[in-house]
C-alpha cells in the first residue's frame, strides 16, 4: 500500500523570496517558478525558512502563496509554508493556502514557545480538523528549539490530513522509527541527507540546493528509484560539497541568495536580521560553484 502523502514524493524546492529595494519582487518570483517548472520539479514550497517567511508581513506571505499557485497553474504541486508559533495564525494561513488552491501545507513546529508533546499534538490536530488539504509536519528542532518526538508523530498519523513529515532532525534513527510505526511519507529536510534518508524509506526531499541545480537532485532521486545505486551515490558525492556550502557557510538562505546572485538569478537582497555573506564566505562559495561547473 502506498504511504499517505506519496503524491508528494520526489523533488520539492524550498523557494527563495526575491526582494528588490526592500519589497518582494513578484516578477522575479514568477521567473523562479518557471525555472522550476521547466526543470521538472515536482512541488514548490514558498514562504518557508528559505523564503524568509519570518520577515514577511501577513499580506506579503499571503500574496506570495497566491502568486506561486497562480504561476504554477497546476504544472507542479504547491505546498507553501503556513506554520506559526500561534495555532490561530497557522490556521489562518493554512486556510488561506487552501482557498488559493495550494495542494498541501508545510507546517513548521511551533517555535520559541517550546510546547509540550501534547501541545504539538493539539496544534496539528486543530489544523487537521479545520483544513481539507494535506499537511506536512515540518520538524526542525535546530530552528524551533524542541523536537517533535516520534511517538507524538505516530499519534498525529491518525489525524485526518496529516500525511507527511519534513524530517530535518538529522537523525536517521528518528526517521526510521517514524517509517516503522506510521504510514506517513517522509521527505528529507537536509539536502546532504537525501540519499541516506531514501535508503531507510524516505521518498523525496524539500531542497534548498534545488533552487540552483534541480535537475541534478531529480537525477539522484531517479537513480535511487531505478535501483541504480552507483549512480545515486555518485550524484550524492557530487552534490555534497555544494549542499554543505549552501547550508554551512552562514544561516540559510544567506549563502543560497549569494549563490543565486553570482549566477544572475536573484538580486541577493535579504531582509534584516539576515545580512549578506561575508567576503571570506563569498570567496569559498565562488570556489564551490566553480568546482561544480556553475561558474
Amino acid at each position: 500500500m502506498p504511504r499517505k502523502g506519496a503524491a508528494f514524493a520526489g523533488l520539492s524546492v524550498a523557494l527563495v523570496t526575491p526582494f528588490k529595494n526592500g519589497e518582494v519582487d513578484y516578477d522575479l518570483l514568477r521567473k523562479q517558478v518557471e525555472f522550476q517548472v521547466d526543470a521538472g520539479t515536482n512541488c514548490l514550497c514558498p514562504v518557508g525558512t528559505t523564503g524568509e517567511s519570518p520577515t514577511l508581513s501577513h499580506d506579503e506571505h499571503e500574496k506570495v502563496i497566491s502568486v506561486v499557485v497562480e504561476t504554477a497553474r497546476g504544472r507542479c504541486k504547491v505546498m507553501p509554508g503556513t506554520g506559526s508559533n500561534s495555532t490561530r495564525e497557522a490556521l489562518r494561513l493554512t486556510k488561506w493556502a487552501a482557498k488559493e488552491g495550494a495542494d498541501a501545507a508545510l507546517v513548521v513546529a511551533p517555535y520559541y514557545n517550546k510546547p509540550t508533546q501534547e501541545g504539538f499534538f493539539q496544534h496539528y490536530k486543530a489544523l487537521a480538523e479545520e483544513v481539507s488539504i494535506p499537511i506536512c509536519v515540518y520538524n526542525i528542532p535546530g530552528r524551533t528549539g524542541k523536537n517533535i518526538e516520534p511517538e507524538t508523530i505516530a499519534r498525529m498519523a491518525d489525524l485526518p490530513n496529516i500525511t507527511m513529515v519534513k524530517e530535518a532532525t538529522g537523525s536517521l534513527d528518528q526517521a526510521s522509527q517514524i517509517l516503522a510505526t506510521t504510514d506517513l511519507t517522509i521527505l528529507s529536510g537536509d539536502d546532504s541527507l537525501t540519499l541516506p534518508l531514501l535508503s531507510v524509506g524516505g521518498e523525496g526531499v524539500i531542497s534548498v540546493v534545488g533552487n540552483i541545480v534541480p535537475k541534478d537532485m531529480l537525477a539522484l532521486l531517479a537513480a535511487f528509484r531505478e535501483n541504480r545505486a552507483a549512480d545515486a551515490t555518485q550524484l550524492h558525492h557530487k552534490l555534497f560539497y555544494l549542499c554543505r556550502d549552501m547550508l554551512g557557510l552562514a544561516t540559510n538562505p544567506i549563502p543560497l541568495k549569494a549563490a543565486m546572485k553570482l549566477l544572475g538569478r536573484d538580486t541577493g537582497e535579504l531582509r534584516l536580521p539576515m545580512t549578506e555573506l561575508e567576503p571570506a564566505g563569498e570567496a569559498k562559495l565562488r570556489k564551490s560553484l566553480a568546482a561544480y561547473g556553475l561558474l
